[in-house]
């Protein structure tokens, strides 16, 4: 049974920065393929980032390419979000997830892959 807990949410201002983690369980970054998929009310799930299991390969959506970068340490067995200039529609709950990426895109499946509880970032002013 794979754990995945994500910490590093909260509050902040627009233009500011938070960093995620996600601690996964013993072994299982170097066999698995993690991301980030985002869900704010009333709008559809967005797969946010994602590093493959060799760490060679990573994906970003449009809508934060330049400015979230997606790194792991897996001696610590934990995947990072660094997310700067951070707007308030990037406002959401964010779910450290399993799935499959490639550097065109990210799939994660609630009912065959591991799954978070979610970390809150609200950007507001």
């Amino acid at each position: 049974q794979v754990q995945l807990v994500e910490s590093g949410g909260g509050l902040v201002q627009p233009g500011g920065s938070l960093r995620l983690s996600c601690v996964a369980s013993e072994f299982t970054l170097p066999y698995f393929d993690v991301g980030w998929i985002r869900q704010a009310p009333g709008k559809e799930r967005e797969e946010v980032s994602c590093i493959t299991k060799s760490g060679l390969s990573t994906y970003y959506a449009d809508s934060v390419k330049g400015r979230f970068t997606i790194s792991k340490v897996n001696a610590n067995n934990t995947v990072f979000l660094q997310m700067n200039n951070l707007k308030p529609e990037d406002t959401a709950v964010y779910y450290c997830t399993t799935g499959y990426c490639s550097d065109t895109y990210y799939r994660s499946s609630e009912e065959y892959e591991y799954w978070g509880q979610g970390t809150q970032v609200t950007v507001s002013s």
